[in-house]
C-alpha cells in the first residue's frame, strides 16, 4: 500500500539519485538498503518505496515513519484491493478492463487504485442494487484510442524512441524493462504504440 498516495521511487531511480549504475546499487547497496526501507508492496516482485523514506536513507538521516490507518487516498495494488473485495487479484483487474471499477493508475509498472475507489465498489457489488455494474448498453465514457492511452509509460517509451538512434526495437524494450520494471513484451508493445501515436520531429 502507498500511504496517503505518497510519492514512490523505485531501485532503478534511488541507484541514479546515488550515483550509481543500478546494477551496481543492487549488488553492493541494496542489500543494507532493504533492511532499513521496507517496499510498499512486500509481496510484489516489483519493489517501490516511500520517496522520503528513500532520500532520507540516502543522506544518512533518520528514517521518517510512514502514515498509519486507513485513507481514502491511499494506493492499494490488485492484492490489496481483492482482499478489500473479498475476490480475487484477477477479478480486481478485470473490473477495471470491464469498467466496474475506475482504470487506476500505474506507477513502475505496478497498478493502483484508491482506497476510496475500491470501498465505493465494495459497497456497490458489480449487477448488485443501486449502482452496482454499467447500465446495459451505456459504456463507461469516452472510448480509449487505444489501449495504453493515459498510461505514464507512452512518455518514456515515446523518449527513448527518440535518444535510441538506430538502436533494435528490442533492445530498447528490455533496458526498459530492467530500468522499469514490467515485461519486455509489454515495453515492445509500447514502443510500437509511441511509434504510432507520436507526432514526426
Amino acid at each position: 500500500m502507498i500511504p496517503r498516495n505518497r510519492p514512490v521511487i523505485n531501485e532503478a531511480d534511488i541507484a541514479q539519485q546515488a550515483g550509481v549504475a543500478a546494477s551496481t546499487w543492487r549488488r553492493r547497496d541494496a542489500p543494507a538498503f532493504r533492511q532499513h526501507v521496507a517496499s510498499l508492496f512486500p509481496h510484489s516482485r516489483i519493489l517501490i518505496y516511500d520517496l522520503e523514506q528513500a532520500r532520507a536513507y540516502l543522506a544518512g538521516s533518520p528514517i521518517p515513519a510512514l502514515p498509519t490507518g486507513e485513507h481514502p487516498d491511499d494506493l492499494l495494488n490488485d492484492e490489496e484491493a481483492a482482499a478489500v473485495l473479498g475476490v480475487t487479484a484477477s477479478t480486481v483487474r478485470a473490473y477495471a478492463t470491464q469498467g466496474y471499477l475506475p482504470a487506476g493508475k500505474t506507477l513502475y509498472s505496478v497498478r493502483v487504485w484508491p482506497r476510496r475507489d475500491i470501498e465505493e465498489r465494495r459497497k456497490n457489488p458489480p449487477g448488485q442494487g443501486k449502482g452496482g455494474g454499467r447500465p446495459p448498453g451505456t459504456g463507461t465514457g469516452p472510448r480509449k484510442a487505444h489501449a495504453y492511452e493515459g498510461d505514464p509509460r507512452l512518455h518514456t517509451a515515446t523518449a527513448a524512441l527518440r535518444a535510441a538512434g538506430d538502436t533494435p526495437r528490442h533492445h530498447i524494450a528490455a533496458a526498459l524493462a530492467q530500468q522499469h520494471g514490467g515485461s519486455t513484451r509489454t515495453w515492445e508493445r509500447l514502443l510500437t504504440q509511441a511509434d504510432q501515436t507520436s507526432p514526426p520531429g
